[in-house]
């Protein structure tokens, strides 16, 4: 489809959707359960078709898809279906005594049209996730996937245009002119999943129109391990965390903090589960079906530069760092002693590359996270619950687990997003649903009696004389 058309089409779909939000906003908890009831479906249905083009996207492991891609979505549509009568339920609020028998209620309305732009890493995940919290909320949907993960664009394109109309739900494939055509547009809440940089642009763009924008970014997720830790156990957990799906993870461990009489066997405890992971020498890793790939040659070539960078200014390389271009293959890594200024301790990785930080005292390495921005995880392993609350004190982040990594994301009770540079607003579950609708205010005043009434004009000597009795006994 040629710009033109692509924007003629925009355009169109955009004014059927802004017609159709006032019939939306009218649909019962009971018909939006049944939509994400048949979304569920579909995705079971189609399942193979989604490890497929998964696979030809960058060659992420079936379990992998179930765990990281499906999985979540599903925990997703079953807490929006059991929970939704009573999200959009009005909240019946205090109402102050000086408003007399008034009664002050919350509801909870969609916001509207929504645009939805959704990244390569989780290109799923990350598009029908904020989609559930869309539908439960009762808006209009634009999605725009990732033209990086092209076969699962395609395929979330297909399985929702048979689930809905396009004056409802309507996918918008392409590269960034496409997006830049949606963000012209005057959505009532822009949804953006990526990097930073470019969740600037979306701001500016909803500040133009001041819509709602929630912005879902990322940076550099640090780890302590603090001298309390079982170090093998920690091992094993920040492998998991930093090499599922490549390290392409925006919660991913970043970094790991750790005394500098651990480091040896937190580097030893790392390397055993990655062997354990994914075979016990370099050539099985290459090889292993367990391990994706670096999703283009683009991210391949900056992760590589990362690598390059650090060794160049006196990096050691503890274990990994095997490359293939042919492939987009990084293999598992681990680098110490790390000189500063080096763009690896700088920028955000978002590959399989981990950084080891050495510290002497536990406060230099709150110290060293404070000196940055603000990230989207930070994780602690220890076993002294005053250590935890220390850091927990002296941190910000947008979120944390403690003794593991990446599950803060999974439970959909909790609300996930970051704070500043790492994100602005938060998902998942009834924070999504929120996110989605506006808390409307709406206060109903008896018909018979309004107490306010004797505060009316004309003002005087008795207004004063009962404004004063009021404000020293009543507020």
């Amino acid at each position: 489809m040629s710009e033109k058309n692509t924007k003629a089409e925009i355009l169109r779909v955009f004014e059927l959707q802004k017609k159709f939000k006032w019939s939306l906003r009218q649909t019962t908890a009971q018909e939006r359960r049944e939509k994400l009831k048949k979304l569920k479906e579909k995705i079971f249905a189609e399942s193979e078709n989604l490890y497929q083009a998964l696979w030809q996207d960058y060659k992420k492991p079936r379990e992998e898809a179930d765990l990281a891609e499906v999985l979540p979505v599903i925990a997703e549509i079953h807490d929006s279906v059991k929970n939704l009568p009573d999200w959009m339920r009005p909240k019946v609020v205090e109402t102050p005594i000086h408003l007399g028998t008034a009664r002050s209620e919350i509801h909870y309305e969609p916001l509207g049209q929504t645009l939805i732009i959704a990244p390569w890493n989780y290109p799923f995940n990350l598009s029908i996730a904020p989609l559930i919290s869309a539908i439960a909320a009762g808006n209009t949907v634009m999605l725009k996937p990732s033209e990086y993960a092209p076969h699962t664009a395609e395929f979330l394109a297909r399985i929702l245009k048979d689930l809905f109309y396009e004056e409802e739900v309507a996918v918008f494939q392409g590269d960034a002119s496409v997006s830049t055509e949606l963000l012209k547009l005057p959505f009532d809440h822009m949804f953006f999943t990526g990097a930073p940089s470019i969740g600037k642009v979306v701001m500016k763009a909803a500040a133009e129109h001041l819509s709602v924008c929630t912005l879902e970014l990322g940076g550099k997720s640090p780890v302590i391990v603090e001298n309390t830790a079982d170090v093998r156990e920690a091992g094993k957990r920040i492998a998991w965390g930093k090499w599922v799906n490549a390290g392409q993870t925006c919660i991913a461990p970043d970094y790991v903090l750790v005394s500098e009489d651990k480091k040896e066997a937190l580097i030893n405890a790392i390397h055993d589960a990655v062997k354990s992971f994914y075979g016990q020498t370099p050539i099985e890793w290459r090889n292993s079906a367990d391990f994706c790939r670096i999703v283009n040659k683009r991210h391949f070539d900056r992760v590589k530069g990362l690598i390059d960078d650090a060794k160049k200014r006196g990096a050691q390389v503890a274990f990994g760092a095997d490359t293939d271009e042919h492939d987009n293959y990084i293999s598992p890594t681990v680098i110490t002693d790390i000189a500063e200024g080096s763009r690896i301790l700088e920028e955000e990785i978002f590959g399989p590359v981990l950084p080891i930080v050495t510290y002497r005292h536990l406060d230099e390495a709150l110290e060293y996270i404070r000196r940055g921005e603000k990230p989207l995880a930070l994780y602690v392993f220890s076993s002294s619950e005053s250590t935890i609350e220390n850091v927990l004190r002296n941190t910000a982040a947008g979120g944390t687990s403690i003794n593991d990594c990446l599950m803060q994301f999974v439970n959909p009770k909790l609300p996930f997003g970051g704070c500043n540079n790492s994100g602005l607003g938060r998902y998942h579950g009834h924070h999504g649903f929120k996110a989605f609708s506006h808390e409307r205010a709406v206060f109903k005043q008896s018909r018979l009696f309004n107490p306010m009434q004797i505060f009316y004009p004309p003002y005087g000597g008795q207004f004063r004389e009962t404004f004063q009795k009021f404000i020293r006994h009543i507020m």
